[in-house]
């Protein structure tokens, strides 16, 4: 079975109308430098995958990686749209330096109301948007 196929079948949130809807996945890299006091001294780590998981229960996937190939702007993380999100135009969202918890609050406040495609993100997270190489891109499956 390939990794689409998995996805695909993995349980989907219930939407207010009681419908199923797909969610987002939010990809928190926690590898060699993000997620280290030694690149990021000032921030709990674990307390913010935490936060993300509580904040996104039942709303988005919320998954931890090794690395995602983009040290220098550790913490990084990257916001996949749903399937009704892509269908709508969204594609993945590269974050970086997201290391201060009101741009983890501005991410869980945009995943919560549909992420890409479905909502516009909050002005503030342009500062933390970066485009990887297409080698990283396509490592992570995104393209």
């Amino acid at each position: 079975m390939s990794k689409r196929a998995r996805r695909s079948r993995t349980p989907a949130a219930t939407g207010t109308a009681g419908s199923a809807v797909a969610r987002c996945t939010v990809t928190v890299c926690r590898g060699c430098c993000c997620g280290t006091a030694a690149k990021v001294p000032r921030l709990d780590h674990e307390g913010q995958l935490t936060d993300l998981r509580t904040a996104l229960a039942g709303v988005a996937m919320v998954r931890r990686t090794d690395c995602l190939d983009a040290c220098e702007r550790a913490n990084v993380i990257v916001i996949q749209p749903s399937a009704e999100g892509r269908k709508a135009g969204g594609r993945p969202v590269w974050l970086g330096q997201v290391n201060d918890p009101d741009a983890a609050a501005d991410i869980t406040a945009w995943v919560g109301d549909g992420g890409p495609g479905l909502a516009d993100p909050p002005d503030v997270l342009d500062l933390y948007t970066f485009q990887p190489s297409r080698r990283v891109r396509a490592e992570l499956h995104d393209e």
